[in-house]
């Protein structure tokens, strides 16, 4: 007789909130990344939009490519308590070297960075997969994975005020290094919460037809790290836009190899399950390459295009708050943009900078301007970073229950078909922004910061239907020893949407319409999409029958 369904494993609150403060650290950092890179006023970097893009985009995807190694680890070695802790260190570290003035220690915090995510990212997704297999939890797997994805995003959403608060008031030294904090903050957590988990920290022994980890070494990382080198280092100019770019695309591909030779070398009863998911893997890679242009393109048009005025009533209480982004009429050293925000860069890859007022007025009617007696208040633009975290922890609760009233009518879509629904959303997204162009004249006139909460609410909607329905699809449908590197598997498809998200975005300004950027990124969306719906029935045979063995 089944044991009746409990309600969720006491271990899921606490990696709920260890993963949220990880998260707070880490989304603190992105939130204020691109915007620190770009800076040439007030202590930032001052590289131009298309290389902090690049930057971004391969940095992004190499946080996501690394639980690659850090699950195969956590399975075969470390066990995955203490790859999560070594993770949660060197990220910390990582963020508080940010704060450290100098290019030598920006690229070695954000090598530990990469690392530490590796270590971190995928194995406490399996380590919290791990808690369902009970019979009595199974059928709340996919309600347990919202409630942890929720956590993320409450991290999310609070990380962006203190990160405003710290650059405005103190700069942003402070702001990387309270991300480092929080970091910490979460890994105390999780050793104080270590007994409601440590029973789910079981490492599977590989089986005679799977590759040694020192095989693994010698023919995936070792040649994917030298591939990466050389394509940065040999190749004349570059292939695909930029000498990162060429060095991560091929750089990949002895991975992206070893994941087709997994499913080759699977015996019977665990080739369709890793087929399945490959095939899940390919498609989501269009939903990152789209939703990850939060920190990007979105960023530039929260910065340039978006009237952040704040209402006067407002004004003081947020300014105590250091939510305020105050523009006086002072002449001052600025970026030197044209009528369309595009930038000129010197022989060392600077933004050439002139005297002049701050670059938002440069859409804003003149009469709007700030006089000697009047200044502007604005609403700090990383705060647009907290719109999509806020939607996902007010709608988390929503979505779950009405996949529950659906389940119990029986009507409850499949993993995989939640997941087209996802994509299929995020596709409409776009389309706001479509709408926000064509509002501001492409880009001539501010437009309401009311078209990106439109977009983040919808793009919210879509996000919620595919991403925790990954994590939960891949503990599901994974042969048990192999969760955690299938789990790396949907990390690496999510490097490589993250790397193609920066591609996108440094083509921002190419287009002289901004209206057809959007409507890339729609096009690749909804096709993806339809491919995705194209493969329900086999996936949905596969979950039900993993072997393919008759009845």
């Amino acid at each position: 007789m089944s044991q009746p369904t409990a309600k969720h494993p006491k271990g899921l609150y606490i990696l709920f909130l260890a993963e949220m403060w990880e998260r707070f650290g880490y989304y603190l950092m992105i939130g204020i990344f691109f915007l620190y890179m770009t800076d040439a006023q007030s202590g930032g970097m001052g590289l131009p939009k298309d290389q902090a893009s690049d930057i971004y985009g391969t940095f992004i995807a190499l946080v996501f490519l690394t639980p690659f190694i850090g699950g195969l680890l956590a399975d075969r070695v470390l066990g995955y308590r203490l790859s999560i802790t070594l993770g949660g260190l060197l990220m910390g570290l990582g963020y508080c070297g940010l704060g450290i003035p100098g290019d030598s220690f920006f690229y070695l915090s954000l090598a530990l960075i990469i690392i530490g995510n590796g270590f971190f990212k995928a194995n406490i997704s399996t380590l919290l997969g791990n808690l369902y297999t009970e019979e009595k939890y199974l059928p709340q797997k996919d309600a347990g994975y919202n409630i942890f994805y929720m956590g993320i995003n409450v991290g999310a959403f609070i990380c962006n005020f203190v990160a405003a608060y710290l650059r405005n008031t103190y700069g942003w030294g402070f702001a990387f290094v309270a991300a480092g904090i929080g970091m910490f903050i979460g890994l105390i957590i999780f050793w104080l919460g270590n007994k409601t988990h440590q029973h789910a920290d079981i490492r599977k022994p590989a089986q005679p037809h799977d590759m040694s980890l020192l095989k693994i070494v010698g023919t995936v990382i070792f040649p994917a790290a030298i591939v990466g080198v050389l394509s940065w280092v040999l190749i004349p100019g570059n292939v695909f836009g930029s000498d990162s770019t060429d060095a991560f695309i091929f750089g990949s591909i002895p991975i992206v190899l070893f994941y087709v030779s997994l499913w080759a070398r699977a015996s019977k009863e665990d080739k369709r399950p890793i087929a399945a998911l490959l095939s899940i893997f390919a498609v989501v890679i269009v939903f990152w390459a789209v939703f990850k242009q939060n920190g990007t393109a979105l960023t530039i048009w929260a910065e340039h295009y978006t009237d952040r005025s704040m209402p006067a009533p407002l004004e003081k209480p947020a300014a105590s708050l250091g939510m305020v982004q105050s523009i006086d009429a002072s002449v001052k050293t600025v970026p030197d943009f044209d009528n369309a925000f595009r930038t000129r860069t010197d022989a060392d890859g600077k933004v050439i900078t002139k005297e002049g007022l701050d670059p938002y007025v440069n859409n804003l009617p003149k009469e709007e301007w700030p006089t000697e007696e009047r200044s502007l208040a604005l609403i700090s633009t990383e705060l647009f970073q907290s719109i999509n975290p806020f939607f996902v922890v007010i709608l988390t609760p929503l979505v779950v229950s009405f996949w529950g009233f659906m389940r119990r009518k029986g009507k409850e879509p499949s993993t995989p078909a939640k997941m087209a629904w996802g994509l299929f959303i995020t596709g409409l997204s776009t389309l706001v922004m479509v709408g926000a162009v064509w509002a501001g004249n492409n880009g001539q006139d501010k437009v309401s910061s009311l078209w990106l909460v439109g977009t983040y609410f919808v793009v919210t909607i879509g996000e919620l239907c595919l991403s925790p329905m990954g994590l939960s699809l891949v503990s599901k449908v994974s042969p048990p020893r192999l969760t955690a590197l299938l789990m790396g598997g949907w990390f690496m498809a999510t490097s490589i949407g993250n790397k193609l998200s920066g591609i996108l975005a440094s083509l921002w300004d190419t287009y002289d319409d901004k209206q057809y950027f959007f409507w890339v990124n729609f096009a690749v969306t909804v096709t993806a999409a339809a491919v995705l719906v194209l493969m329900l029935k086999w996936l949905r045979e596969i979950m039900e029958n993993p072997s393919g063995d008759k009845a």
